[in-house]
C-alpha cells in the first residue's frame, strides 16, 4: 500500500505519493523531467486552452505502455483564479496529466501555508521568501541541477503562470508563459507532470 511521501516507480518515471484516496494515489515526479514552454504563443490563456495541457494529455500521456494507462484516473481539476491578482483562472478541467495548481503546492501536499497564501502582506512578487515548506517543494532535473517548474495557475496576467523557484519559492506573479524567465540563458520552465493513479 502507497503510503503519503513515499517514492514509487510507475512506468518509466519515479514518482512521489502526494495523497492517497481509497484506491488511488496522487503521483508527481520525483524530479523535473524537462523543460517546456507553457504555451506556443504570447497571449492570454488559462491552463484550459494552453500548450502544455494538450501536451500532457496527449503525447506525454501516450508514452505510457497501455497497462500504465489504464490504471490513471481521469481527474476533474478547479482553475481558480490567483488569490492576490484576481487573473482568471479557467474553467474546470477534466485532465488525465496535470500540473498542480496554487493552492495545491502551497496548502495541501508540501506542508500548508495557507495563512501566507491569504494574508498578501507588502509582498508584490515572491509568495514568501523564508516560508517554512520551501524547501518541500524544490525540485532538481533529471540530469542534475536545480530549476524552475511551472504551476498551471495564473500569473499577475493571463500570459503568465505562477512557477516554483529552484529554492521551493512561488513566483506568484508568474513567468511568461511562451519564454518563462525573460533574458535567462534557459529560459524555458521545469515540467513536473502529476497524476492519479489505481493502487
Amino acid at each position: 500500500m502507497a503510503m503519503i511521501g513515499d517514492k514509487i516507480v510507475f512506468d518509466r518515471y519515479e514518482w512521489r505519493v502526494l495523497d492517497v484516496r481509497e484506491d488511488a494515489a496522487l503521483l508527481i515526479t520525483d524530479k523535473i523531467l524537462g523543460v517546456r514552454a507553457y504555451h506556443d504563443a504570447y497571449m492570454d490563456t488559462t491552463w484550459a486552452d494552453c500548450e502544455m495541457r494538450r501536451y500532457l494529455n496527449g503525447a506525454f500521456f501516450e508514452k505510457f505502455n497501455e497497462a500504465s494507462r489504464a490504471k490513471i484516473v481521469p481527474v476533474v481539476n478547479q482553475n481558480l483564479n490567483n488569490h492576490w491578482y484576481g487573473t482568471h483562472g479557467g474553467v474546470e478541467t477534466e485532465d488525465r496529466v496535470f500540473l498542480l495548481s496554487l493552492e495545491e503546492a502551497v496548502c495541501k501536499y508540501f506542508g500548508d501555508s495557507g495563512k501566507l497564501l491569504h494574508n498578501r502582506g507588502e509582498t508584490t512578487y515572491w509568495f514568501q521568501r523564508k516560508d517554512k515548506n520551501n524547501f518541500r517543494r524544490a525540485a532538481t532535473c533529471v540530469n542534475g541541477g536545480g530549476w524552475w517548474w511551472w504551476l498551471r495557475s495564473p500569473g499577475r496576467l493571463n500570459v503568465k503562470a505562477v512557477y516554483v523557484w529552484g529554492n521551493g519559492n512561488i513566483g506568484i506573479q508568474g513567468n511568461n508563459i511562451l519564454l518563462g524567465n525573460v533574458g535567462d540563458a534557459c529560459p524555458l520552465g521545469g515540467v513536473r507532470p502529476a497524476l492519479w493513479v489505481r493502487l
